[in-house]
């Protein structure tokens, strides 16, 4: 990659698994690389491996609990001072709770860290973002066909249950996909959502859902599973294939799009999940994409 053509890429969740291996990727490509990570310890490790694979040396850690509001604005702020542009944008990082805890901000902490962090996110850099079109906006998302409960998406009237409130967190990077989309249209910025396939992976680390779940499902089934590195594949070819060129508002599988759940068809139920975000994570509506 010439210096001309050389991208300014942030990935969060990268200090393992798919955000690792995306890392990796971008940083044998030349890419100057933003490591957004939860554990500096971790994280600190991580960069210095892949800088060291890799012979790049411009790959830059910052770290935020996406579940804070607070550190999200933190770390938002730091990566505008350090990057005069932002190319690509990968929201990767998620997780998963056995049992229903709550954000600094009091909100149920899956919905916090898997819909509102990236929410928050993206629209905390979204005019450095627009600045450095064309650029493009890749949500790692998942394929649990659910729905969003909007009268209940905090988990207190209904019992907490695991999976589905991952799901419907996860269902919330695709409601945000199709209405940021929408939202942009026009400004030479893509955004699209990506399934990266069911592959060996750490979700929820040691804190979140792995130490009672995925240990079990990677103790009997992760040696049949595809790496994060074959995952990646798919996530990358959403950042940087000429072939999606202006190509906005999609939900892709291995290389094509795939059908999402009807809820997240809607455009009335991806508008009614932006005004709520918009309100959990105090945003004004100046520093929103209006509607078209």
């Amino acid at each position: 990659m010439t210096a001309a053509n050389r991208k300014t890429v942030l990935v969060t969740g990268a200090n393992s698994g798919l955000g690792k291996a995306l890392v990796l990727a971008f940083a044998r490509d030349g890419s100057r690389v933003g490591m957004l990570v939860r554990n500096e310890e971790r994280g600190r490790a991580a960069r210095d491996e892949v800088a060291a694979a890799t012979e790049n040396p411009d790959i830059h850690l910052f770290v935020a609990d996406l579940g804070s509001q607070q550190e999200v604005r933190r770390a938002a702020a730091e990566i505008l001072e350090r990057f005069e542009r932002i190319d690509v944008l990968i929201n990767n990082a998620g997780t998963a709770y056995p049992s229903r805890r709550t954000s600094p901000e009091g909100i149920e902490r899956s919905l916090a860290v898997n819909h509102l962090g990236p929410f928050l996110l993206t629209v905390q850099l979204l005019e450095r973002i627009e600045a450095s079109a064309p650029a493009r906006i890749v949500n790692v998302g998942t394929r649990i066909d659910t729905a969003m409960d909007f009268d209940d998406l905090d988990w207190t009237r209904r019992r907490y249950r695991m999976m589905q409130a991952y799901g419907q967190s996860k269902l919330g990077n695709l409601h945000f996909t199709f209405e940021l989309a929408r939202r942009l249209a026009g400004t030479g910025v893509t955004v699209n959502c990506v399934f990266p396939g069911i592959f060996r992976s750490n979700l929820g680390g040691s804190d979140g859902a792995q130490g009672v779940f995925w240990k079990t499902v990677d103790l009997l089934l992760g040696w049949a599973l595809p790496s994060p590195t074959r995952a990646a594949e798919r996530v990358l070819y959403a950042a940087l294939s000429p072939e999606l060129d202006g190509v906005t508002g999609q939900y892709l599988g291995n290389r094509r799009p795939i059908k999402a759940p009807s809820q997240a068809l809607d455009p009335r139920a991806n508008q009614r999940l932006w005004g709520i975000s918009e309100r959990l994570v105090g945003s004004s509506h100046d520093t929103l994409p209006s509607e078209a």
